[in-house]
């Protein structure tokens, strides 16, 4: 029988890249997106049309069906307060570091989704009589802003999961990023790639890392001006690859040449405040 795992696949590289990771470790998956609202919803696309790609590449070589799940939250946006949900204020421009980041937090977000993702992974447990692990992004580079991606959030909230629930202990926890960089995490994506045979563009260009999308002619491209794109594009440049997402401005289309010296000016006067 295959490892079992439950992955919170929201259509962005980390999640993506550890999607990747499970199937290359030959584990059977069960994917989950949220619809919370999230003005990024081509998030939900971008997951979604990974899945397809993954499960029609893959399959043949004798890796697990991916089992993909949206979960709407219908009727959260309205009552939540954060730039990133419908309704809210705009998205803040600049580096992770600066205060007004802070909007970009949805209030309890993470917790939300652990409950669900608890709950599926405790099921799969038991109707496939094995254990099954809970798969988590996090990673070093997670920031201060977000206190629901630390260890010790994750730590809590999975201490209470194992006092509420009979079974819990077929449950565990899989972060094999905890110490890893976004680039970190983009170099071993390139590794799985190469191990599965896949191809890596074509994987990464099914991801969205914007918390601003811009849709032009129908077709969304990703900003290169908001704190998580800034993050995306600097390990990208440090891995030395061109990111197949195409990105645009309020002026429409840019290339990737012009992100990159963006970037590298943020980047510049931020080390050097």
């Amino acid at each position: 029988m295959n490892k079992q795992a439950v992955l919170s696949l929201s259509g962005g590289m980390d999640s993506s890249t550890l999607l990747l990771r499970l199937l290359a470790d030959g584990y059977e998956v069960t994917a989950l997106s949220f619809d919370y609202g999230q003005k990024h919803k081509v998030e939900l696309e971008r997951a979604k049309a990974l899945v397809q790609y993954l499960n029609h590449q893959v399959t043949p070589l004798g890796y697990p069906v991916i089992r993909y799940q949206v979960i709407k939250l219908d009727g959260l946006a309205q009552l939540l307060n954060s730039t990133l949900v419908t309704g809210g204020a705009d998205v803040p421009e600049g580096h992770y570091a600066e205060e007004n980041m802070k909007a970009t937090v949805v209030p309890n977000r993470n917790k939300i989704f652990s409950s669900i993702i608890q709950a599926v992974a405790l099921s799969v447990s038991e109707q496939k009589n094995t254990k099954c692990v809970i798969a988590m992004g996090i990673h070093s580079g997670d920031h201060a802003i977000y206190p629901d991606c630390r260890e010790e959030f994750r730590d809590a909230d999975f201490e209470a999961f194992k006092s509420g629930n009979w079974g819990a202990d077929k449950v565990s926890l899989y972060t094999p990023y905890l110490k890893s960089t976004k680039f970190g995490i983009l170099r071993d994506g390139e590794k799985c790639c190469d191990k599965m045979h896949i191809d890596f563009d074509s994987v990464y260009e099914k991801t969205n890392t914007s918390y601003k999308p811009i849709q032009i002619n129908g077709k969304w491209y990703s900003d290169y001006k908001s704190a998580s794109s800034v993050e995306r594009v600097e390990a990208f440049i440090k891995l030395q690859r061109k990111d197949p997402v195409q990105y645009a401005d309020e002026g429409g289309p840019v290339t990737w040449e012009q992100v990159v010296e963006h970037v590298k000016n943020i980047l510049s006067k931020h080390e050097s405040a």
